[in-house]
């Protein structure tokens, strides 16, 4: 366990509730409970010293092994192949249900289905980021791991009875555990790990018991996956994309995190390493657009309703939107460094909690509104008092649009004028006055209109930049920045426009590297920390939606296609790629998902107008 695994050589698996990563060599090294937003019990993944792990895998014989997920579930197999047979580590959550819970079950089932081979169980917990000692009671049966704060069970699979006293069970120095056995062609085994119990003892389970479960899981999600609308070209990825997304969400709330990992740095040995297990309003906004798209209209309900409670709390606690929240609507996400580890491959520091919550970034407006308008043009209308909320929220936009803000990218330097964040100011009124219109809704629409209008005038005049012939970052700079091709995406300008095609054609030659782009110019540093941009998975997509709506489709095609390559062998993304291929930033990521579907919704609608 001295190395560490690629970012992108995991799987994840969840119960709507927390998730967990697995490698391709069969190690847990990442599992957060109860919520995902909880201290780590495994988190090699940060410190493969002092951050644990649970790695079933072959013993004494040489092997490859790979990954793949059930069609149509998130129940993830590993294959262990070797000469002398060939075995499955079968992993999945149950459902945890849509009430908060400590009691979390995550099963790792073994079969041998060719030959006799011999496995080894390593788990060695860390509980609380590796910063808590925990007691460990061993037993026939299993083992119980137990701190002041939580505790988790391990109750073994049954074993054939005939060769019980084969099997070793040896403590380690660090308070794990190592379970030693062999299989043979036709048997299972395995364990089942319980969260937040503390019985006397475990207990064996009966093989038949796992399966059922396993049956249970399997059904779940394909009941689930079988109300997508979606029969577009890229149906596969789409729906992998769909079932990642529902894997981050918390079921208790409806909120989805933006990725269920902290500390996976941007830049391997870079200090842009940022605790995700949140949820933006600028990723709840969106994953309203993709799920009602693909026809998930009781997760969009959710959505709404999560982001409907965050504009009510604003409202009576007379601050602005925060950026962020933890999963229960909580908006204390205080950052610490945790400075006793070492961080992926050396990178830190390692942080949890995030430091931006208490950002000002205007562009969040625009999209809860921008989510709100289209989920009632899908017949999720809001309430009065939601709508009262929402105007509300309208009217303090009116006066504060027009400063400085740390932008979409969250830079933790001096505030800018940035065009991004005028823009969807722009989206947020637009919306507004549009709902206000189309619903007969109370609201200052005529005050709305002209502040809108403004806006529309002042970017046209600041934040075009004649020089680059192109819309920039912000108004005291000539830097581009991919997120402006949203731009003909939120209707403020025709795809055709000459100030436009510009912009599109300075992105084009600037930020674009063999299809892959940058969010801005990857030596520009507005966070002012050291190191380089990768390209960022989201912008690409990003970049693919406005190559198709420019009328290019067969480079949109190309550039998705292309962009295909780049993803996991389970078909995930983190958040960047690097110039080598690899995978960078904490994975997977909601954004790079939700992208991937809004662009392959907007090629599959082109390219059929085109037949």
């Amino acid at each position: 366990m001295d190395s560490y695994p690629p970012v992108e050589a995991h799987g994840l698996i969840g119960d709507l509730q927390t998730a967990a990563l697995v490698s391709a060599d069969g190690t847990l090294d990442w599992f957060c409970a109860p919520r995902f937003d909880s201290p780590s019990l495994f988190g090699g993944l940060l410190d493969r010293h002092r951050g644990g792990y649970f790695q079933v895998a072959p013993e004494g014989v040489e092997y490859v092994s790979k990954q793949l997920y059930l069609p149509g579930t998130p129940i993830l197999i590993t294959r262990f192949l070797s000469t002398d047979g060939v075995g499955e580590l079968i992993d999945f959550m149950p459902v945890a249900g849509d009430r908060p819970t400590d009691r979390h079950r995550l099963v790792r089932l073994l079969r041998v289905v060719r030959g006799v081979m011999r496995f080894r169980l390593e788990c060695e917990p860390r509980f609380n980021y590796g910063q808590d000692p925990h007691e460990l009671d061993t037993y026939l049966e299993g083992q119980v791991f137990r701190t002041a704060a939580y505790s988790f069970t391990l109750n073994m699979v049954r074993y054939p009875e005939s060769r019980i006293a084969e099997r070793a069970i040896q403590r380690s120095e660090h308070g794990g555990v190592t379970v030693t056995f062999a299989m043979h062609e036709g048997e299972q085994s395995g364990v089942v790990l319980d969260t937040g119990v503390t019985p006397d003892r475990p207990r064996l389970f009966a093989p038949g018991e796992v399966s059922d479960m396993l049956l249970q899981t399997r059904e779940f999600w394909k009941r689930w996956m079988g109300r997508s609308r979606y029969t577009g070209r890229w149906r596969e990825m789409v729906e992998r994309s769909a079932m990642t997304l529902k894997l981050m969400t918390y079921a208790p709330t409806g909120a989805v995190i933006a990725a269920p990992t902290a500390g996976l740095p941007e830049q391997i040995g870079g200090r842009r390493n940022w605790d995700y297990r949140y949820t933006w309003i600028r990723d709840a906004s969106f994953s309203v657009h993709a799920l009602l798209s693909l026809g998930f209209t009781d997760e969009a309900r959710q959505y709404r309703r999560w982001v409907d409670d965050r504009i009510r709390d604003a409202k009576e606690s007379g601050v602005p939107l925060q950026i962020m929240y933890r999963v229960d609507g909580s908006p204390d996400l205080g950052e610490e460094v945790l400075d006793h580890l070492e961080g992926y491959r050396g990178s830190g520091p390692v942080r949890v909690g995030n430091g931006a919550a208490s950002q000002l970034q205007l562009d969040i407006y625009g999209e809860a509104l921008d989510a709100l308008h289209f989920a009632d043009s899908h017949g999720l209308m809001s309430s009065h008092q939601e709508w009262t909320n929402t105007a509300r929220m309208v009217d303090w936009l009116c006066e504060n649009w027009d400063q400085p803000e740390e932008g979409i990218w969250e830079a933790r330097g001096e505030r800018q004028n940035y065009t991004f964040g005028r823009l969807m100011a722009w989206v947020a009124l637009d919306r507004a006055v549009r709902l206000a219109d189309e619903r007969g809704r109370p609201g200052d629409t005529s005050r709305w209109a002209n502040t809108r209008n403004q806006i529309y005038e002042q970017i046209m005049d600041r934040g075009f930049h004649p020089g680059r012939r192109a819309f920039v970052q912000h108004y005291a700079s000539d830097v581009l920045d991919t997120a402006l091709l949203a731009m003909p995406a939120v209707g403020f300008v025709a795809p055709t426009d000459p100030v436009w095609q510009s912009t599109l054609a300075a992105i084009d030659a600037d930020l674009v590297s063999d299809s892959l782009v940058y969010r801005y110019d990857p030596t520009a540093s507005p966070d002012g920390l050291p190191g380089r941009e990768n390209t960022f998975t989201m912008c690409t997509f990003w970049y693919v939606r406005a190559l198709a709506q420019s009328g290019r489709l067969d480079d949109a095609t190309l550039v998705f296609d292309k962009m295909l390559t780049y993803s996991s062998p389970l078909g995930l993304y983190s958040e960047e790629i690097a110039p080598t291929g690899e995978q960078t930033g904490n994975f997977p990521q909601a954004f790079s998902h939700l992208s991937l579907i809004s662009a392959a919704l907007t090629l599959d609608q082109l390219l059929d107008a085109r037949r």
